[in-house]
C-alpha cells in the first residue's frame, strides 16, 4: 500500500502497521473487528483504508492470470537438470522440493526453504570439509538464500507482461514500499554505465521475512535481477540437550559464485543482509556488475 496516501492522523508507526495488517488480512479476526469499530467514526481513516484496499485488489487482479499460467519452461528444465545432477554429483546437490509443480504456490504462500546443501564456501577449511557442524549450520541459510534468488530470477525473468510489481516509473514509491516491508532503508543501484536500466521490482517471501527483487534490462533485452533480504542466523543445539541456544553468527561472505541453480550468479552477506545478483551472463560480466552494486550500497 502507498504510505504517502495516509492522512495526517496516521502518524504513529504502530498504528500504520496495524492499518496495513488490516488491509492485508493479517490480523486475527477479533483484532480486525476491534480495529474496524475503532475507525468507524474516522472518515479520513476509512478513505485511506479504502484506497489501500483498492490498490491491493488492483495488484491481485494484475497477476491473477499467473495463478493459472503454466510453469515457465526454463524453470521446468532447471528442475529436471537439478534432479539429474543429484544422481551424478551428490556432494553438490540441493532438494528442489517439487519446485516445478509448486513454485508459484510457494511464492504465494511463503518459501518453505526446506533443502539440503553441500557446503563448499564460507566457513570451510582448505580440505574441503566444514570445520564444525556449527559452521555448516551458519552457512546453510546463505546458500539457501542464493538458491531462492536463482529460482526467483528463473520465474520472473521470462515474463513479458508482468516482470515486476511496481515499475521504474514509480521508483520512489517502490523503494518506500519495499523499505517498509523489509524494515530497512533500501537503495536501488544504478547500472546505466554497464548498459542496464531499472525495470522495476517486487516483494517476495523469504525464510526469515520479506525479500525484494529489483530487475534490470539492457538494450538487447538481457535481464539481471538483484535479490536481497535479511538472513536469520540458525539456532544452535545445546550440547546434550534438546534446547536451542541463540543463533549462530552468519558468515560475512565475500562474493561467492554459483552456477548450480537455474541461473548463475554472485551472492554475498553484509551485516546479516543477503544480496544475490543473477543473470545469464559470463562470470566476469556478473562479477563486474556485482562489484558495482556492492560499491553503491556501501554507506
Amino acid at each position: 500500500m502507498d504510505p504517502n496516501s495516509r492522512p495526517a492522523a496516521c502518524t504513529d508507526d504502530d498504528r500504520q502497521d496495524a492499518w496495513h495488517a488490516l488491509v492485508d488480512g493479517r490480523l486475527p479476526p477479533e483484532q480486525a473487528q476491534a480495529l474496524r469499530q475503532q475507525l468507524a467514526g474516522d472518515p479520513a481513516a476509512q478513505q485511506t483504508l479504502a484506497r489501500w484496499q483498492q490498490q491491493r485488489a488492483q495488484l491481485r487482479a494484475l497477476h491473477e492470470d499467473l495463478q493459472h499460467a503454466p510453469v515457465p519452461e526454463a524453470l521446468v528444465q532447471a528442475a529436471l537438470a537439478a534432479v539429474d545432477g543429484q544422481a551424478r554429483q551428490r556432494a553438490r546437490w540441493w532438494r528442489w522440493g517439487g519446485m516445478a509443480a509448486s513454485v508459484l504456490a510457494a511464492f504465494g504462500l511463503g518459501w518453505s526453504g526446506h533443502g539440503h546443501w553441500a557446503t563448499q564456501r564460507a566457513g570451510i577449511a582448505a580440505t574441503g570439509a566444514p570445520s564444525s557442524s556449527a559452521g555448516l549450520l551458519a552457512v546453510a541459510p546463505v546458500q539457501r538464500f542464493a538458491q531462492q534468488a536463482a529460482v526467483a530470477h528463473a520465474v520472473y525473468q521470462p515474463e513479458v507482461r508482468h516482470p515486476v510489481e511496481v515499475t521504474a516509473a514509480q521508483q520512489e514509491h517502490l523503494v518506500q514500499w519495499l523499505s517498509k516491508r523489509l524494515d530497512r532503508p533500501l537503495k536501488v543501484p544504478v547500472l546505466a554505465a554497464q548498459g542496464y536500466e531499472l525495470v522495476g521490482g517486487r516483494l517476495l517471501p523469504g525464510d526469515s521475512g520479506a525479500r525484494a527483487q529489483f530487475m534490470y534490462q539492457n538494450g538487447a533485452g538481457q535481464r539481471i535481477t538483484l535479490y536481497l533480504g535479511a538472513l536469520a542466523a540458525p539456532a544452535a543445539q545445546a550440547p546434550g540437550r534438546g534446547a536451542e541456544r541463540p543463533g549462530l553468527p552468519l558468515p560475512q561472505a565475500a562474493f561467492q559464485f554459483t552456477q548450480e541453480g537455474p541461473v548463475p550468479g554472485f551472492y554475498w552477506v553484509d551485516q546479516g543482509f543477503g544480496y544475490a545478483l543473477s543473470g545469464q551472463l559470463s562470470r566476469a560480466e556478473l562479477l563486474a556488475l556485482a562489484n558495482s552494486v556492492y560499491q553503491q550500497l556501501q554507506p
